[in-house]
């Protein structure tokens, strides 16, 4: 159960061809490279009239670009820590949520076209009401514990370890997210233990 996915609208990145002292380059087809005109903040700031130097007008013009917002703290900004820690409790709430039998908690973690997917039956389950019911009704007295969870701005993966009465399982679900934070997509990989292959034995101890 539970499941993985790349997902709805990723945020906008900042347009190529910005050089590093705050410039806009234009390349030409003969191969040179033609500058345009400095941004007005750092000619203000070179004359005196601004008090903004041109690094931290890159930076919070990068942030806003990301939708971020133009947060700078001594010069430097803290870029996608939110939406990471946003994703990572939703994620939290997710997994927490299945395992307290909570299916309005788990639906709201949820986009309305969440897509879940299973490469390894190759079978996938599109839309919230769907993959809700699909975990609502899995059978058994399953149970989830979170091993570890890996976040960035805007996609998490998990292993965890399930069991189903006496059986235990681990599985990997990778998660991305929309633009509002919801869980866009989820995608379930469940790997199979197996006896190693002999010839190894002198570099490697069983646990």
């Amino acid at each position: 159960m539970a499941g993985e996915g790349p997902g709805g609208g990723r945020l906008r990145r900042w347009r190529p061809g910005l050089t590093v002292d705050g410039r806009a380059a234009v390349g030409g087809e003969g191969g040179g490279v033609r500058r345009a005109r400095p941004w007005t903040a750092r000619r203000r700031w070179a004359t005196g009239a601004s008090a903004t130097p041109p690094t931290r007008t890159l930076i919070t013009h990068l942030c806003t670009a990301r939708n971020h917002g133009p947060t700078v703290s001594g010069g430097m900004h803290t870029l996608g820590m939110t939406s990471m820690t946003d994703l990572r409790k939703t994620v939290e709430s997710f997994w927490a949520a299945a395992e307290a039998r909570d299916w309005d908690t788990f639906a709201a973690t949820l986009a309305e076209d969440v897509v879940y997917t299973l490469p390894q039956t190759r079978e996938r389950i599109r839309g919230r009401e769907r993959y809700v019911r699909f975990n609502r009704e899995y059978p058994g007295d399953w149970h989830l514990r979170v091993e570890r969870i890996v976040a960035e701005p805007e996609q998490a993966v998990t292993w965890l370890h399930f069991t189903v009465g006496l059986e235990e399982m681990h599985g990997i679900t990778f998660f991305t997210a929309d633009r509002e934070g919801h869980i866009a997509t989820v995608t379930d990989f469940w790997p199979e233990p197996y006896e190693p292959p002999a010839g190894r034995e002198h570099l490697v101890e069983r646990f």
